[in-house]
């Protein structure tokens, strides 16, 4: 049986989309991974349960919480723990954090939360097994939580304008999933209801994390919480530049993300006309966004002059919405006049556009999965390899490697902590161990190797064997043409940030506090339901704190 697909305008194209300064100005949308999951329990009436609560008079101790969701049981098991305040730190290199957190797989008896608590805290260092779905730990905001708990143990008013600034009781330091030292490898969960999209475990992680340091503040503060703080704490999130190559590596995963964004984009421009309705919930959205930036604020000067660049984009291009939305194909209308400001603008109206539309685009997310991965072609003819560079890579080809500026960095792998690193190539040791994500130089040494070549690939990739990884990526571009960020990723001007900023969004990110361009600090569900709240699960875009 056919199904009849809603209109849609012509996607945008890669070339427009797939550039670093556009992926560094995402913002997160109802497709991220983290509404996504919270509408899926809302669907199914999760309970969470708090099923053991050992901890001291100082929140020291552990605690198991449990759902179940798409039939399965899982256990976030939490261990809070004494730390010295000169071991606190948000660098990979940390040997000791305030929490440490196991997503497992089921309800832990004894025996198994004994062994979690030999291990879990000792993090990389520890033994797991494929019960142990995901591994995290989190240091606290110290001067935040030993705030809150100082004013519920003495029943003082909270700083509100302190707990809006800041936006969480603890930010994560790593959310480890999908095999990572010893854990359960992607494939025990990826056919599992509710966890099979990405990063659903992690998510599910991370949810549970936060209401954990809720209950923790209450328990050493000896007081509940208004309904209202608690929703706009959040969990903050330190990421760093291990994120970023994952970009590079799953072009598949990359391409899926971006081409479900860009169809929902696509449907919504196409519609004819909104109703009175829709048009109120729009500017509705529009003010709340507007609330969001004010409210964002980041000690770095040259990010917050960004913010408060967007924020005049925004008051500009929102004074025009009542006659944007009064014409025809009112969302293609708002996303053509919105290119004439910056790319964060544009962006946020992407934002926006998909926002109140979820009956429409939400089914869309079922399509952000990994499917199986392209194979190489050796029947390919070179003439049609060398058209699809011509297509998809003429961006790369006139780029000069001989010029020092374009091979400025190098990614390469830590030694000690099997992490990305950024190295720079003409002033530091190391080039010799880069990882391959120098595309562009890859697929440009491709481009010129193929000049003297006619006929099918399998002879050619005979002569040149080291070609095959670029091969396989041109090819990969004729059926996943968003699977490429269209930037030299080893030059000068690649910052990283941009493709933490672009991952993040995907996951409901928030709040940008970038520290360098090479990591950030974020909050993650903030404003996001509750335990007892999944029966409202799914209006939190960009929320604002109402102190």
């Amino acid at each position: 049986m056919n199904v009849a697909l809603p209109p849609e305008e012509p996607l945008r194209s890669p070339d427009q989309v797939m550039r670093l300064a556009r992926m560094g100005a995402m913002f997160p949308t109802r497709l991220s991974f983290l509404r996504s999951l919270l509408r899926r329990l809302s669907a199914e009436q999760a309970n969470v349960t708090r099923a053991i609560w050992e901890m001291d008079a100082e929140g020291y101790g552990h605690a198991v919480y449990t759902l179940k969701l798409g039939g399965h049981s899982y256990s976030l098991v939490a261990f809070s723990n004494r730390l010295d305040a000169s071991e606190r730190t948000d660098r990979v290199i940390a040997q000791a954090w305030d929490s440490a957190f196991v997503l497992y797989d089921g309800v832990p008896d004894a025996g198994e939360i004994a062994r979690l608590r030999a291990n879990a805290p000792l993090q990389e260092a520890g033994r797991f097994t494929e019960r142990d779905l995901v591994l995290s730990r989190a240091n606290k905001s110290v001067r935040l939580f030993a705030h809150v708990t100082e004013a519920l143990r003495t029943k003082t008013a909270l700083d509100m304008e302190m707990i809006g600034r800041i936006g969480y009781l603890m930010r994560t330091t790593a959310v480890y999933g999908n095999g990572k030292f010893g854990i359960a490898d992607r494939d025990v969960i990826a056919a599992r209801p509710g966890l099979d999209g990405p990063f659903m475990a992690e998510m599910l992680t991370v949810w549970l994390i936060r209401g954990f340091t809720h209950d923790l503040a209450e328990h050493v503060g000896g007081a509940p919480l208004p309904r209202a703080v608690k929703r706009h704490l959040g969990i903050g999130n330190s990421t760093g530049l291990g994120m970023a190559p994952f970009l590079v590596s799953h072009p598949e995963l990359l391409n899926n993300w971006m081409m479900v964004r860009e169809t929902a984009l696509a449907r919504v421009r196409a519609l004819p006309r909104l109703d009175a309705e829709q048009v109120a919930r729009v500017h509705e959205l529009a003010i709340r966004a507007a609330e969001h930036l004010a409210q964002w604020q980041v000690p770095d000067p040259e990010h917050q002059d960004r913010i408060n660049a967007l924020c005049r984009d925004w008051a500009d291009l929102t004074a025009a919405l009542p006659e944007l939305l009064d014409q025809a194909k009112p969302l293609d209308q708002l996303i053509r006049v919105s290119a004439a400001f910056d790319l964060d603008c544009q962006e946020l109206a992407v934002s926006l556009a998909l926002e109140p539309f979820g009956a429409l685009i939400n089914g869309l997310t079922e399509c952000m999965g990994m499917a199986a991965p392209v194979p190489l072609d050796p029947r390919m003819s070179v003439q049609t390899l060398r058209g699809l560079i011509d297509q998809h890579f003429h961006w790369a080809l006139p780029i000069d490697f001989a010029d020092e500026a374009q091979t400025a960095q190098f990614w390469y792998v830590s030694e000690e902590k099997l992490e990305p690193r950024l190295g720079r190539r003409h002033e530091e040791p190391g080039g010799e161990l880069e990882s391959p994500l120098d595309i562009a130089r890859q697929v440009q040494a491709l481009s010129f190797d193929l000049n003297d070549y006619e006929g099918v690939l399998a002879a050619f990739l005979r002569a040149f064997p080291r070609h095959r990884a670029a091969v396989l990526r041109v090819q990969r571009l004729a059926s996943h043409p968003y699977a490429e960020i269209r930037d030299n990723l080893i030059g000068e001007s690649c910052k990283p940030i941009d493709m933490l900023r672009c991952k993040l969004s995907f996951f409901g990110a928030a709040k940008f506090d970038p520290k360098s361009d090479r990591w950030t600090r974020i909050t993650l569900a903030q404003g996001a339901p509750l335990f007892d709240e999944l029966d409202d699960a799914d209006d939190w875009w960009l929320p604002v704190f109402a102190a």
